[in-house]
């Protein structure tokens, strides 16, 4: 486990402190049923998204990918980044109702359990397409889990998954030992633990003017 150094540390982005940027994750300050975090305000900060996706795409810089699929919507800014990264093509997993285009649909239960359905195109890859999927955050694993069965219904392999975290839960753990998976917060941190308990220590001296360019 990472000790308090880690959490105290500057933000150099060096090796003795290789997650400072997602000290740029920013609090929920408006309302209890929204998301309880928004990790997309560390992207404003160009060093600091260029080292989330150094952190995010060095699993996979050695293994096939042939295209990177994002989860509507915050998938996709994670997703066409690293795929450029590792030279692949880029797919949305959308919303259902918005392709106007054949399609395969799912069904699955939010982070907020909400019922949805999420759609891909069809076909949107060769049959035994190596597919990396990638969302900017995995709490419940419903979402995660409906874009793995879209991709595994037009005969792609799950090359891995991709996500700023994946909270531990039985639904996070699953993913984990069936998958390859790359994450800026480490399994078994000081920092696993507090997005686990949705707060982070770091909340509570929260200053917006320190992220922004």
């Amino acid at each position: 486990m990472k000790g308090s150094k880690d959490l105290k540390s500057t933000e150099t982005g060096s090796s003795l402190d290789s997650d400072w940027y997602l000290r740029n994750m920013a609090p929920n300050v408006k309302d209890p049923a929204m998301a309880w975090l928004d990790p997309s305000s560390a992207y404003v900060n160009a060093k600091a998204f260029h080292s989330m996706l150094d952190t995010l795409c060095r699993p996979f810089e050695s293994s096939r990918v042939d295209v990177v699929a994002g989860i509507d919507a915050a998938g996709y800014v994670l997703g066409a980044a690293m795929a450029d990264r590792l030279g692949a093509g880029f797919l949305t997993i959308r919303k259902a109702g918005k392709l106007p285009v054949p399609t395969d649909e799912v069904d699955f239960v939010n982070y907020t359990g909400r019922a949805q359905q999420m759609e891909l195109r069809k076909p949107a890859f060769k049959e035994g397409a190596h597919v990396l999927l990638v969302d900017q955050w995995v709490e419940t694993g419903g979402t995660m889990g409906a874009g793995i069965e879209l991709i595994e219904k037009q005969g792609g392999k799950i090359a891995g998954i991709a996500s700023i975290c994946i909270e531990e839960s039985p639904a996070g753990q699953m993913l984990r030992e069936r998958y390859l998976c790359a994450t800026c917060v480490q399994p078994g941190s000081a920092y696993q633990i507090q997005c686990n308990n949705k707060k982070m220590e770091f909340f509570d001296n929260f200053n917006w003017e320190s992220i922004l360019p």
